[in-house]
């Protein structure tokens, strides 16, 4: 997969793999949490053979996720105490973003959740039982009393906040980030919220003001581990900002002309604030 030509192909998602296994597949192969590369000349690059013996690799029976431009692709798990053959090289999935196409990379993140999901849910958490995929549906199932294991998305706001007549950036630095990184707010749903609730919540645990006009932005798959990231802007309301201490040790409001360093265009935190960059009057 490289990059003059991923990009335009589509990816059609699927759950019924070709009963033909003969023909070249895309592996995303994955050791813990890194995914399993080929490096050559230009870079890393997923794959592309009949079977993960091909390349030395012992992997778990495949998830089919779907076809790329009608190639299939499959997600596999290497089993723990198993070595990736010296040469490949096992990347975390951060550290492929730019090396790998935006199209490959994004399939990368779904191959990982539904390879994660797949192998956590070897078992039925309600009785112990093994589970067994679904014929048409993306879930496995309990043999024993049937309960299904559906795979697990948790969703998380990411809001940006302004003031003054969006002059000025609600940006925070969370106690995990990289010394002077400063970002959007974000939180997980809790169960029983609504995305809006969420936003006030979070912003006022956080931070300590309250927020209006609540506006959904856009979204994005976050696959570490699985999550999905749903963006809002909102308003300043009231209240001068409050630091809870815990998550998060020191925020602020900051002018276009004296941003701090942000985060990587990797994430919708990026995207976010880029918008109200390009919102300049």
């Amino acid at each position: 997969m490289t990059h003059h030509h991923t990009g335009e192909s589509r990816f059609v998602p699927g759950l019924d793999g070709p009963i033909d296994r003969s023909l070249p597949a895309w592996w995303f192969a994955f050791h813990r949490t890194q995914l399993v590369v080929i490096r050559d000349e230009t870079g890393a690059r997923v794959p592309l053979v009949r079977s993960l013996d091909e390349i030395g690799v012992a992997a778990t029976e495949p998830v089919y996720l779907g076809s790329l431009a009608e190639v299939p692709v499959y997600a596999a798990v290497i089993p723990e105490g198993t070595d990736v053959p010296g040469d490949l090289d096992a990347v975390g999935l951060r550290g492929l973003f730019g090396v790998l196409d935006d199209a490959t990379f994004a399939l990368a993140g779904r191959a990982f959740q539904l390879a994660e999901w797949d192998r956590t849910h070897r078992f039925c958490g309600v009785c112990g039982a093994d589970t067994v995929p679904a014929d048409h549906e993306r879930v496995r199932v309990c043999r024993r009393c049937g309960h299904l294991h559906f795979p697990r998305v948790s969703p998380a706001m990411i809001v940006r906040v302004d003031r003054a007549g969006g002059e000025e950036i609600l940006l925070a630095h969370a106690t995990g980030f990289p010394e002077g990184m400063y970002s959007v707010l974000a939180g997980f749903v809790e169960p029983g919220e609504s995305l809006e609730e969420t936003v006030a919540r979070e912003i006022m645990e956080e931070v300590g003001v309250e927020v209006t006009d609540v506006r959904y932005f856009g979204s994005q798959p976050w696959p570490f581990p699985h999550s999905l990231m749903v963006g809002f802007t909102a308003r300043h309301h009231r209240g001068d900002i409050a630091v809870d201490g815990r998550e998060i040790d020191d925020a602020g409001w900051f002018t276009r002309e004296a941003l701090p360093h942000i985060p990587p265009k990797l994430s919708i935190a990026r995207w976010l604030i880029e918008d109200w960059l390009g919102a300049a009057r």
